[in-house]
């Protein structure tokens, strides 16, 4: 797998889409903690060898990746970024509910719910 510079251009690494972005500003609002960051991150586990992670985050580390978008951040660790190249962090609101979601390129499978990949 080829080594990830945390240097290079975070708009050609991964996309952070405008609903997410608005989303993730009107959570931060609501909890009035206008610091925090989106991280996405990569775990093992899941029905398909791994999982997506989405959590709150306040610290951001010298090698995360950061992308912006309408004001708000959207951190990926070094580990994960090696996964997720190319991908899309999305918002959607359907039927089923509201989620974030992750368009990933690199993925060779993903279960139903869209939750977990395999590479």
């Amino acid at each position: 797998m080829e080594t990830f510079d945390p240097q290079a251009q975070a708009d050609d690494v991964m996309f952070f889409t405008h609903a997410a972005a608005t989303k993730v500003k009107t959570l931060l609002e609501e909890e009035e903690s206008p610091d925090l960051c989106l991280r996405v991150y990569v775990t093992g586990g899941g029905c398909s060898g791994f999982s997506y992670g989405f959590s709150f985050d306040d610290k951001v580390a010298e090698d995360d990746t950061r992308i912006e978008n309408a004001g708000v951040a959207m951190v990926v660790d070094a580990m994960s970024i090696q996964y997720l190249m190319g991908g899309t962090v999305d918002y959607k609101e359907s039927l089923q509910g509201s989620q974030f979601t992750v368009q990933n390129p690199n993925a060779t499978t993903t279960c139903g719910c869209g939750s977990s990949f395999s590479i």
